[in-house]
């Protein structure tokens, strides 16, 4: 949407359920009547309702269940973050446009949104189901001052984030928890999967991208037949649509204030926000090594979460392990 268009909508967006005329229109903004129309017909391509009669000027209906930053800028109070917003319609990835727009040199807080993903991805190489103008797939550019050892709890404080938005959405479940690292589940079944890809010179982060794919009111049933069993959505969780435009103001504010802790404190600053929501404690899981495939999976039980934010696990060999990074899978059963 260009500049001038964002003006108009605005001013309707002020007037409420009034109507404003073209005169009045063309008067406070300085353009002609025939570019007033011009832009009020450029909002109606974008999916605003807009009523408009000879001599009864101009009236905004409803607007579109769209991103667009005309709807989730208003409602923000970030400081850094979604100040600079990339809005897309569809691309493959929105963390490939982040990496992109990072190298290019993006400025600490750039945030990419899609309405739908024709190739989101996952931890390890795994698809994210991206259905269009029903979820949430955004990612952030960060240029964090820290040493790379120190990046990955990045994604754990994310997840955080993630959880708390949740919540604030499904508030009578009780039933938000976080798997380590990095997928936050509603009722036992996936809802978020967060990716971070970090690039970095010598031992420093000279940047992040944080990619945070939310499932809201995508339908179950919908989920290709490999996901169905594991994963959900709010909207089929709590038996109504969630508005998007909110729950992505949402998170981007607790997401600014969850990493300005992080960046501050170091993951011990959050570390007792995720262990609230970290019920992984005392189950049996298996760990397998991302990194070396035939390496035998690590089975135990898990047994909290270290300073650092690694995962604990008692092994079946009678040793306690530290978990950087595998991907993990939590048994049904617990310890007795």
């Amino acid at each position: 949407m260009n500049a001038a268009a964002a003006r108009v909508l605005d001013a309707l967006r002020a007037a409420g359920t009034h109507a404003v005329s073209g005169a009045s229109l063309s008067d406070g903004l300085g353009v002609s009547r025939a570019q007033i129309w011009k832009h009020v017909e450029a909002l109606r391509a974008a999916g605003y309702s807009i009523d408009g009669e000879p001599g009864g000027g101009y009236r905004l209906v409803a607007t579109p269940d769209r991103l667009y930053a005309e709807e989730v800028q208003p409602r923000l109070h970030t400081r850094w973050l979604a100040r600079n917003y990339v809005w897309l319609d569809d691309t493959d990835s929105t963390n490939r446009v982040g990496a992109e727009l990072a190298r290019d040199g993006a400025a600490h807080g750039t945030t990419v949104v899609a309405e739908g993903q024709s190739a989101g991805r996952g931890r390890l190489g795994r698809r994210f189901f991206s259905p269009p103008y029903l979820n949430l797939y955004t990612s952030i550019v960060l240029r964090p001052e820290l040493d790379t050892a120190r990046a990955p709890t990045t994604i754990l404080a994310a997840a955080i984030a993630v959880a708390e938005s949740v919540e604030a959405f499904v508030p009578d479940t009780g039933d938000v928890e976080i798997k380590w690292p990095n997928d936050v589940l509603l009722g036992g079944l996936k809802t978020s999967g967060i990716l971070m890809e970090m690039g970095a010179e010598a031992t420093r982060v000279s940047h992040l991208v944080l990619g945070i794919g939310v499932n809201l009111n995508v339908d179950r049933a919908a989920f290709p037949e490999e996901f169905r069993s594991l994963a959900t959505s709010l909207s089929t969780q709590c038996g109504a649509r969630v508005d998007r435009v909110a729950f992505a103001a949402r998170l981007y504010d607790t997401l600014e204030h969850v990493l300005d802790d992080h960046a501050s404190g170091g993951f011990e600053s959050v570390r007792a926000r995720f262990e609230a929501r970290f019920r992984m404690r005392d189950r049996r899981v298996r760990v397998l090594d991302a990194g070396h495939a035939a390496a035998p999976a690590l089975e135990g039980v898990a047994a909290g979460i270290d300073a650092d934010g690694a995962l604990l696990v008692d092994g079946d060999d009678g040793q306690r392990h530290r978990v950087v990074a595998g991907d993990v899978t939590i048994a049904k059963e617990s310890r007795s």
